[in-house]
């Protein structure tokens, strides 16, 4: 596979840049995460939350990392159906982990979003669906220019029914042919830590330097090369 890896880097170059602007406008951002357990072991899934009721409809969440928790909140922000979309951490050990931990690769987490959905507008396939075409499956602790376990990709089911609908499209793809082996993890759901508020809907707070990074990690590039 010939591709350019831009470094890990690029990110924290994005963010001083980004932290820099913020400073010229007397802007503190919060580094407060949400609360929750870690998993002892990820043998069964553990209820992330319960997804609140938005004008008198029940709404429900689901799990996925796509590398870059920047990018994935952007492409799930622009699916009908999708409510909200949250970033943050999952899948690995420590609580209450911060950026710098993850990034650094040893908590065992990965990246992820929350995606608030409304079930009677979208389904679960259809997310998962709409998931696959935005990631690259065929890399394993990867997406794109970022390296590392932390970046895996990963479908985080929360009951039987998504793990057959996670398992069954997994399925589907490899028997398509379009792919031989799928590196993306499907797991049963752990606990989600809310990211630091400056990572929540970064694309839209720091647009220009956000559209940056994205062109220069060639997410977009790859993406058309795989699904067209």
């Amino acid at each position: 596979m010939n591709r350019t890896i831009v470094s890990k880097p690029l990110r924290w170059l994005v963010m001083a840049w980004a932290a820099g602007a913020c400073l010229l406008t007397a802007c503190t951002p919060s580094q407060s995460s949400s609360a929750g357990q870690a998993p002892a072991a990820q043998t069964t899934p553990t209820e992330v939350a319960a997804a609140p009721v938005v004008n008198g409809k029940p709404m429900a969440y689901a799990l996925f990392a796509g590398g870059c928790f920047w990018c994935i909140e952007a492409d799930f922000e622009k699916l009908a159906g999708v409510v909200a979309v949250e970033s943050g951490y999952t899948a690995g050990q420590t609580p209450q982990p911060t950026y710098e931990q993850v990034s650094a690769g040893h908590t065992g987490h990965t990246e992820a979003v929350r995606v608030l959905y409304d079930p009677s507008q979208v389904s679960y396939a259809q997310l998962v669906d709409y998931f696959w075409r935005h990631i690259d499956p065929t890399v394993k602790d990867q997406q794109f220019c970022d390296v590392g376990p932390q970046y895996r990709s990963g479908i985080y089911w929360q009951n039987e029914a998504e793990r057959a609908t996670a398992e069954a499209s997994r399925d589907a793809l490899i028997k398509s042919g379009r792919f031989s082996t799928i590196h993306t993890e499907l797991a049963p759901s752990s606990a989600f830590y809310l990211a630091e508020d400056y990572h929540q809907d970064y694309y839209k707070k720091n647009a220009l330097l956000y559209s940056y990074y994205r062109l220069s990690c060639g997410r977009d590039a790859r993406v058309k090369k795989l699904w067209g």
